[in-house]
């Protein structure tokens, strides 16, 4: 008896922490959506450039099939529809990533503001403002965006 309480109870912690293991890794993968999502939007104009930026971004960075990619897409959309403040977001990352992470992520927001080949100064400024909320430092800021202009080929100077 003791054998099957102790299982029962084990199956249940145990599904319990794979919940929460799924939760976590939703959790990053919308914030990181809706941030991409933020940066193609703050120019004020629709690129569909961009657009397929984030998409391929996304496919790339985490393990999702088309449905899971456009359902992601559409959420990180939908809250940033009606979100005030990036801080909820950039909070969550900030705990869960390391610093690595944390870079790629950086990386990810300078393809998409990149992706148009233009940096909008909108754009430039939301990049920084992320990188600040995620801890990450100036130098390393533009190592990366150097890295990511210097790989993105027809880009205007400036």
């Amino acid at each position: 008896m003791l054998k099957a309480l102790t299982d029962l109870f084990d199956t249940a912690l145990g599904s319990k922490a794979d919940e929460a293991a799924e939760s976590r890794e939703h959790g990053i993968q919308l914030a990181t959506a809706l941030l991409l999502v933020e940066v193609a939007r703050a120019d004020y104009e629709t690129d569909l450039t961009e657009d397929e930026e984030i998409v391929a971004l996304l496919r790339s960075s985490f393990a999702l099939d088309d449905e899971e990619l456009a359902l992601l897409v559409e959420d990180a959309r939908a809250e940033s529809d009606y979100s005030a403040s990036l801080q909820a977001f950039t909070r969550t990352l900030h705990e869960q990533l390391s610093v690595s992470e944390k870079h790629r992520v950086i990386e990810m927001l300078w393809r998409v503001a990149f992706a148009d080949l233009h940096l909008d100064r909108h754009e430039d400024h939301l990049v920084r403002k992320v990188a600040g909320l995620l801890y990450v430092s100036h130098s390393d800021l533009i190592r990366i965006r150097n890295k990511v202009r210097q790989s993105t080929p027809g880009l205007e100077a400036g």
